[in-house]
């Protein structure tokens, strides 16, 4: 079995996708990108088919750390998400040679199902107390929520109490023991972040993400002494080493790497695997699209310490189409009380919808994320 060919896909809302096909009629899915930063990722998986054409598939270790290793600069979002698609996409033919779920490879399963939380509110959010009563009575036990606008390093309390207000309002709405997890979504510096942790202490949230940037990993031990809240971050994190980093550093409670920007499936069962040492839980990022989602579940599958998993259905980025609009068996995710049980086809389960995919790359999109200003004029994080 040697590849043959190899094709990309930008379509809508802000999703990647790669096509690798085999001289003897296999076809595997990856989803490489990054988020506004598509295009470029697209230009990298076509720098890497020198690498790939006329090579085995199955070997998908060796070529994991040839794409890695042979080219002298390396990690990197671009990089490593270009690297991830083209992983996922190879355990997809893999599985589909074995006849087997990519888990089943991997080990088997620890979990008969997979946890799963859905998104509330927007960038600015407001309204989440009744979206949160919309997602519990669907049967989700968990929702996440953008905790703020932007803040300046050190702001007012009022944008404080507004945090505070919208989380009272989704607890009491959806009681006690729902689960809230409140992303801070590297818009808040450390002064603003201790602040705001220690005050969110009295909603007991299930966790809070990127009270900080990990560019300042060092300062998440200093936020966990102040609030007795999990911590949460990861996403802008790529590589094994730069995991390493942060497990040493302390203070983080869960990782959430990308199955599309960290490396795919090989790299973060790696990660996963090294968190458990670090008794640290795994909730794999995935504001993305289907492919993506499907790798998530593969390596939750295997992964004592997984223990929710992120996903986009209904999130706010998603406009023109969404995650079950590019497959042709949707019936794969169908939540029960919200959990997932995992994809039983071969690979990575997904029965892409090739003719969408085409339509939509004749007019690939170019989405970007909105550029915030503060009051004063200066940039502020999104």
């Amino acid at each position: 079995m040697k590849i043959k060919e190899i094709h990309t896909y930008l379509v809508r809302p802000r999703w990647g996708f790669v096509e690798i096909e085999t001289d003897d009629g296999y076809t595997g899915w990856g989803e490489p990108v990054i988020e506004g930063r598509a295009a470029t990722v697209k230009a990298c998986v076509e720098e890497m088919k020198p690498y790939l054409m006329g090579e085995d598939p199955g070997n998908i270790e060796d070529i994991w750390t040839k794409l890695y290793r042979a080219g002298f600069y390396r990690g990197g979002p671009v990089m490593m998400s270009a690297m991830a698609g083209i992983d996922q996409a190879l355990w997809d033919i893999k599985g589909k040679k074995y006849n087997a779920p990519v888990y089943e490879l991997l080990g088997g399963k620890c979990r008969e199902k997979m946890r799963m939380y859905s998104w509330v509110g927007g960038d600015r959010p407001s309204d989440v107390a009744a979206a949160a009563k919309e997602r519990k009575d669907a049967g989700f036990t968990a929702v996440k929520m953008n905790a703020t606008e932007e803040l300046q390093i050190v702001d007012s309390y009022d944008k404080i109490d507004a945090v505070l207000e919208r989380v009272a309002s989704i607890r009491e709405a959806c009681g006690k023991y729902f689960g809230i997890a409140i992303d801070f979504h590297g818009r808040v510096h450390k002064p603003m972040a201790k602040i705001l942790a220690k005050k969110l202490e009295e909603f007991a949230p299930m966790f809070i993400e990127e009270p900080v940037l990990c560019e300042n990993m060092e300062e998440f031990k200093e936020i966990a002494r102040i609030a007795n809240i999990p911590i949460a971050t990861g996403e802008r994190l790529f590589t094994k080493y730069d995991f390493r980093r942060l497990l040493n550093a302390g203070g983080v409670d869960i990782i959430q790497p990308d199955l599309s920007h960290a490396g795919g499936i090989t790299e973060v069962k790696k990660i996963a695997a090294m968190a458990e040492a670090y008794d640290v839980a795994l909730a794999p990022h995935c504001p993305l699209g289907p492919v993506a989602l499907s790798a998530c579940l593969q390596v939750d599958a295997v992964s004592y310490n997984a223990f929710i998993q992120e996903q986009s259905m209904g999130i706010h980025y998603n406009q023109g189409h969404g995650v079950l609009d590019f497959i042709k068996n949707p019936q794969v995710y169908a939540f029960e009380n919200g959990y997932a049980k995992f994809p039983q086809g071969p690979g990575l389960g997904m029965e892409i919808n090739k003719e969408l995919m085409e339509e939509e790359n004749k007019n690939p999109h170019e989405w970007k994320n909105p550029v915030w200003r503060h009051e004063d004029g200066s940039i502020a994080e999104w």
